[in-house]
């Protein structure tokens, strides 16, 4: 089987390229992709390259490097010894952007016959911040606070309006993210600078400040203007992962008021279900798909642009040049 995928050959530049794809490996499966997310911050962060050493980044981008990582596809083959599956069954994946691929079977996800293929390629970034409003360890009626709503902070907006937060107050400097803040759950919309939201966070909280701040930029310098935000014993959730660490810095006020500061990353989920922690990757992952078929949660209006495949090239272009207006990006793998 012919397959086109996405690679990025070195730093700012992108190809779209083709390969050829067997059978599967006995213990695989071969699936066609239908649906892809592209992953704004994260893969423009990968086509730059620039990271700071001893980074996960550093390590994990090597050029060649194929990006991507939200496929929703259908199953196109089985390998030997594959059970529970078969020949067209939907499935999502953490994959690259490809048109077909091998994985094992162990590493896809059932989709809803009631769940897009669109809908379902939210499902990575939707366990990344299912991942940080755990950690968060919200407590019924907290105000909350949220830098940056990109991909992931429109996502946390919404688990926050699940988790009964009592003020969601969402702060970007582009006007349509915050529209579609509000339209999710966000309670005030500040069309702010982070650096001057102190006084606005005051009078909205009236003075108790905020019980949490999400930190969704991936911008060095974000974290030091939110921990001014929080109260005593306030947390800092940084969900945003800059690839120059080296060039963020605290803030007065985290040790004398005790603020604690939550690195997240979506990847830490337990491999195993257990008495202390049921939510496997897998069961965060049908727990958003449930929201989305109760209709407790929504993404198929965040879906801004759409394109084939074969326009990577500029798409990424654009998203390097300005991305304020996207929010987002679907490759649609029929378009080939």
């Amino acid at each position: 089987m012919k397959s086109l995928y996405v690679v990025f050959p070195e730093a700012g530049k992108v190809e779209v390229r083709e390969e050829t794809l067997g059978a599967p490996e006995p213990g695989e499966i071969l699936c066609v992709a239908e649906k892809s997310l592209v992953s704004i911050g994260t893969e423009t962060f990968c086509l730059q390259g620039v990271f700071d050493p001893g980074t996960n980044w550093l390590d994990w981008v090597q050029y060649p490097f194929r990006p991507g990582y939200s496929m929703a596809g259908r199953v196109a083959a089985l390998g030997k010894g594959v059970k529970g599956m078969k020949e067209g069954d939907r499935v999502a994946a953490w994959t690259t952007h490809q048109g077909a691929f091998k994985i094992n079977p162990a590493n896809v996800y059932p989709i809803p016959d009631a769940v897009s293929a669109e809908d379902a390629t939210w499902m990575c970034l939707a366990t990344t911040t299912q991942v940080a409003v755990r950690r968060a360890e919200h407590v019924l009626g907290e105000t909350v606070g949220l830098v940056g709503l990109g991909q992931l902070g429109q996502l946390v907006v919404q688990y926050l309006a699940l988790s009964g937060a009592r003020k969601i107050i969402a702060l970007d400097t582009v006007q349509s993210r915050l529209d579609m803040a509000k339209a999710h759950g966000a309670t005030h919309a500040l069309n702010t600078n982070v650096k001057e939201a102190r006084k606005a966070i005051e009078e909205v909280t009236d003075g108790k400040m905020l019980d949490v701040v999400y930190d969704i930029t991936g911008h060095y310098a974000v974290l030091a203007h939110c921990i001014p935000l929080v109260r005593r014993l306030g947390r800092v959730v940084l969900l945003g992962d800059t690839p120059t660490p080296t060039r963020q810095c605290l803030a007065p006020g985290v040790v004398s008021n005790s603020v604690a500061i939550l690195g997240i990353h979506g990847t830490t989920t337990p491999d195993f279900a257990s008495d202390f922690n049921p939510w496997t990757r897998g069961e965060v992952i049908n727990l958003f798909f449930d929201y989305l078929v109760q209709g407790r949660m929504k993404v198929s209006d965040l879906v801004t642009h759409r394109y084939a495949p074969v326009d990577a090239p500029k798409v990424y272009a654009g998203l390097l040049k300005d991305r304020s207006s996207v929010m987002g990006i679907i490759f649609d793998w029929s378009k080939i």
